[in-house]
């Protein structure tokens, strides 16, 4: 019950380890990456979602697959940035002083190498124990981005990636 008091009180939640990761399947090629230093702070009252991460922190199995992402498609020494800014839309239907599992849907805008796009995606929301978790997923295209894949290695790369988010959210104190 205090938890849930805390929770109900608290301005804005955090996270610091939120993890997203991507992945694209082809005949040719399986590409997955994961970032788990997502710093991120949701605030109950406005529904305001943020997130930021450093580009370079997406580890691949393969080194030489990072160092390609990197260098040549991410430019990350350039934009070493990717965020999304924006809100939950269905706030009405999620009950934060209450635990349970929550259909959330967000919309807002991300900017990944320098080019910023509106963004919608839908996802669950669970109030547990004075913790917030939330879990989404949406497709994306590395056109939607302005980055350019050399015709040599488009086929390796899925038309459209699969991007899921985890964070789990702690009152900032």
């Amino acid at each position: 019950m205090l938890a849930l008091f805390q929770l109900s009180q608290a301005q804005k939640l955090i996270t610091k380890t939120g993890h997203i990761w991507f992945y694209s399947k082809t005949p040719l090629e399986e590409i997955e990456a994961h970032n788990r230093q997502a710093v991120s702070t949701l605030d109950p009252a406005t529904g305001e979602i943020v997130f930021m991460l450093l580009v370079k922190s997406f580890e691949f199995k393969r080194d030489l697959m990072q160092e390609h992402f990197n260098e040549n498609y991410m430019e990350s020494e350039k934009y070493p940035k990717a965020t999304f800014k924006g809100k939950i839309t269905n706030l009405d239907k999620i009950n934060f002083k209450k635990d349970g599992v929550y259909n959330a849907e967000v919309s807002g805008d991300m900017t990944i190498h320098n080019a910023t796009k509106p963004l919608s995606a839908k996802g669950t929301l669970e109030v547990k124990g004075g913790t917030v978790i939330v879990n989404a997923k949406f497709l994306t295209t590395a056109h939607d981005w302005d980055i350019e894949i050399p015709s040599v290695v488009e086929d390796k790369i899925a038309k459209q990636i699969a991007v899921t988010v985890e964070a789990n959210y702690t009152p900032n104190q």
